[in-house]
């Protein structure tokens, strides 16, 4: 293999003939794990007691949002050996292997780790612990670690196994902290989309609640009227309360090919299962094939767009609202709903059951513990409270659907810039881009 030059083959690729592989112990630092049998410890409030379910592997920075907590007695040895640092890196080494987190100022102290993750921790004057993260979150350490994780259902790794991990290093910490800047400046960007896409989603779902009971009456459309209590709780007096049946043209539910004899496809006619409806749309990544013979034979499972659909087995309550689909089926865990288009509008249907309340509602009536269901009668009987005129339907659909778009935009942005920040990974921890 040619290497342009400046650049050495090593055993962990091409890079600047500058740059160093080293060993986690070759940088001296201090390794241990977390304790054991602190369950007695727990508490409601007290020290953060970091677990795996506090790291990702989309980002070095831990998610804080579901902390446990530990009260320690006074002077206790293993609060000493594990209580956390700024800079620390933490490595799962238990189940999902090679998760990385860095510690920050972000994380209240003290804080201590459980016995499934390791420390690790430079001296920070020698070594920047932001880019050894970065580097054992990036691609060829994640491979490694998967590979460990593979390797069993009791899959572990031990200290002597993280201290002999190979790390990339440049040869001053000045660039080692100017590549760990730039990598947390594109994290930064990508924590701002998370957090406006969760603002965006919070303002929508209170526009549904107000909206969709009639608690809010859009510009143009207010009646001067009170409010009437009904199965689906307060709504106006001018409202009227139908069951989704009534506001159908049909409901029904698809069918598996495989019980017709048809087998799946590589390639051919789109077949939806249950994974397919998510919480964030349709997820087509999750879709199989069936062939166009098999299309036409399975008449009830067609869909087309301007169909609803609502899963019916496992995590029942689920909708989408089919566009731009094309020819495609869909298995008998999702019902199909196609609505009465003369006097209601199917967007304002798919809004009112995309609320939070009515997935509860779906939950609440579940049959069968191992795999929870309801029936196509349950789905027919489910109550729509729907403005009197398919005008004032429209506009409140408009509005959530406008919210829908924004958000949608912003989630494209998102995926943009974690394929960027990937590219940045790539480019700037190999020493093919250099910043200083």
């Amino acid at each position: 293999m040619d290497v342009k030059p400046g650049y050495k083959q090593t055993e962990v690729g091409v890079i600047p003939e500058d740059w160093k592989v080293k060993q986690i112990k070759d940088m001296k630092p201090y390794v241990t794990s977390g304790s054991r049998g602190w369950a007695s410890y727990y508490s409601d409030q007290g020290s953060p007691f970091i677990r795996i379910t506090n790291l990702n592997r989309a980002s070095i920075y831990m998610d804080l949002e579901d902390l446990r907590f530990v009260n320690l007695p006074a002077n206790n040895s293993e609060a000493m050996r594990t209580q956390l640092q700024d800079g620390d890196i933490l490595i799962s080494i238990t189940a999902d292997i090679g998760i990385v987190g860095n510690v920050s100022s972000k994380l209240p102290k003290p804080a201590y780790i459980n016995q499934h993750i390791a420390l690790v921790r430079f001296d920070p004057a020698q070594t920047s612990s932001r880019f050894v993260s970065y580097f054992l979150a990036s691609e060829k350490p994640q491979r490694l670690f998967r590979a460990l994780t593979d390797s069993g259902a009791k899959a572990g790794m031990n200290l002597t196994t993280v201290q002999q991990i190979r790390v990339n290093l440049p040869p001053t910490k000045a660039e080692q902290e100017a590549i760990a800047g730039a990598l947390s400046d594109a994290d930064a960007l990508i924590e701002s989309l998370e957090q406006l896409i969760v603002k965006k989603r919070q303002i929508k779902q209170g526009a549904m609640q107000e909206l969709l009971t009639g608690k809010k009456r859009l510009p143009g459309f207010e009646v001067k009227s009170g409010y009437k209590q009904t199965e689906a709780g307060l709504i106006p007096e001018d409202w009227e309360l139908d069951s989704l049946e009534h506001l159908s043209a049909f409901i029904t539910k698809g069918s598996t090919p495989t019980t017709y004899g048809f087998k799946w496809e590589t390639h051919g006619v789109l077949f939806l299962r249950s994974e397919c409806v998510s919480d964030n749309g349709l997820d087509l990544n999750q879709s199989m094939y069936i062939s166009p013979e098999a299309h036409s034979v399975l008449r009830r499972s067609q869909v087309c767009d301007g169909d609803i659909l609502i899963t019916i087995t496992g995590n029942v309550g689920r909708v989408v609202f089919l566009y731009g689909i094309g020819t495609a089926n869909l298995n008998q865990h999702i019902a199909r709903v196609r609505m009465n288009a003369t006097h209601v509008n199917a967007h304002y249907v798919y809004h009112f059951l995309s609320q939070r309340s009515v997935r509860r509602r779906f939950a609440s009536i579940t049959t069968g513990q191992a795999y929870p269901q309801i029936s196509l009668k349950q789905v027919r009987d489910a109550k729509v409270p729907r403005p009197p005129t398919k005008t004032e339907q429209t506009a409140i659909a408009s509005i959530l659907s406008d919210m829908d778009a924004e958000i949608s935009t912003l989630e494209e942005k998102l995926a943009k810039a974690r394929q960027i920040k990937q590219g940045m990974m790539q480019e700037l921890l190999t020493g093919r881009i250099r910043l200083v």
